[in-house]
């Protein structure tokens, strides 16, 4: 199927430098805060990429539940996929795609585990058939049907009916900023970008770069 005529153009904004702030996360908070205001579904979602043992790339959707001080934060199951290629190489890339906006962020960075405390703060907050649900998925892993994955769900929530413990299994990554990229799409193709890297002395640096 060819694909050759799915075209248009990008003429919704423009990204001047006068405009950037110094610093990334400010810029970032702005544009997100743009982009949940349109009331978009899902608007903290993004691709998480990672590189597994073998070298095999790797990227999935997952939602942003918080950012601080440089940090993006998600949440896991350890020992899924994602988490095992985050123990082999605890680097991450994520990328923000904005298309009512014709914008994308693209963030570079470590990823390290954040506090076991911090975890169970935040998993107690979610609905309890979240909880249930967490606690019931061996992420991953294959499974014989969609009734045996029920049935697994079950039994977490007859043994735990009201509350249950945060697994052991699950908690948060943190993503460590170390690249941030602005993308705002213009006419012609001649997009916009602007890039952020972190110095040694954690000052950022700005970049124009060519589309």
């Amino acid at each position: 199927m060819a694909l050759h005529d799915d075209r248009k153009e990008y003429v919704k904004g423009s990204l001047d430098d006068r405009w950037m702030n110094a610093d990334p996360f400010v810029q970032f908070q702005a544009w997100m805060d743009e982009f949940r205001a349109t009331g978009a579904e899902d608007a903290t979602a993004f691709a998480l990429s990672t590189v597994a043992a073998n070298g095999d790339p790797d990227a999935r959707t997952v939602l942003l539940k918080e950012f601080r001080e440089g940090d993006l934060i998600f949440y896991s199951n350890y020992a899924s996929k994602k988490g095992k290629d985050l123990e082999a190489h605890p680097r991450a890339h994520a990328l923000f795609f904005w298309p009512s906006l014709e914008r994308q962020i693209r963030v570079l960075g470590s990823v390290h585990k954040i506090s076991a405390e911090e975890s169970s703060a935040y998993f107690t907050s979610r609905p309890l058939g979240s909880q249930w649900g967490a606690a019931a998925s061996q992420q991953s892993q294959p499974i014989a049907s969609r009734e045996a994955m029920e049935a697994q769900w079950k039994a977490i929530q007859d043994q735990h009916p009201d509350s249950i413990p945060r697994p052991e299994h699950w908690g948060g990554y943190a993503i460590r900023a170390e690249r941030i990229e602005f993308w705002q799409g213009r006419a012609s193709r001649l997009h916009d970008r602007i890039q952020f890297t972190r110095q040694p002395d954690q000052i950022w640096a700005a970049q124009r770069l060519q589309p």
